[in-house]
């Protein structure tokens, strides 16, 4: 059964970062937050707790539709999975998410997509994050 990224529990946050320098590393093979697929970023504040943008793996997913070359194809339980060779850096899939989870690596030129692979959430040491089983 595919699994899909959650971000239930943000209010135990410390804002660490973990997440987002492992999904740098494991997808991107880089350590720049820029590259993260999750953003963490204060509520607002100085004494706010953290949000996470993150992709909502959309069943229908506008950021696929509004490809023009079919570089984002739908994932089995919600979201997209990223064609790179396809992709022509249109950053038309960056204005079409709903959430502003999608934006640009421009030193690849190529948009940073969540996988839903659960890396941050294996690394997260408060359990911020959660992989949610889908039907498909």
């Amino acid at each position: 059964m595919p699994k899909v990224l959650r971000a239930d529990n943000m209010n135990k946050c410390l804002g660490c970062f973990t997440c987002m320098l492992t999904c740098a590393a494991v997808n991107h093979n880089n350590h720049n937050l820029a590259k993260s697929s999750i953003k963490v970023k204060t509520r607002g504040g100085l004494q706010s707790k953290f949000a996470a943008t993150i992709c909502v793996a959309c069943k229908e997913p506008a950021c696929a539709e509004a490809c023009p070359t079919n570089a984002l194809v739908k994932r089995p339980g919600g979201g997209v999975k990223l064609i790179e060779e396809k992709c022509i850096a249109c950053e038309k899939c960056v204005a079409a998410c709903i959430v502003g989870s999608i934006h640009m690596d421009y030193d690849r030129k190529i948009p940073i997509v969540c996988k839903h692979c659960g890396a941050c959430v294996r690394m997260c040491p408060h359990n911020c994050l959660s992989m949610e089983e889908v039907s498909e």
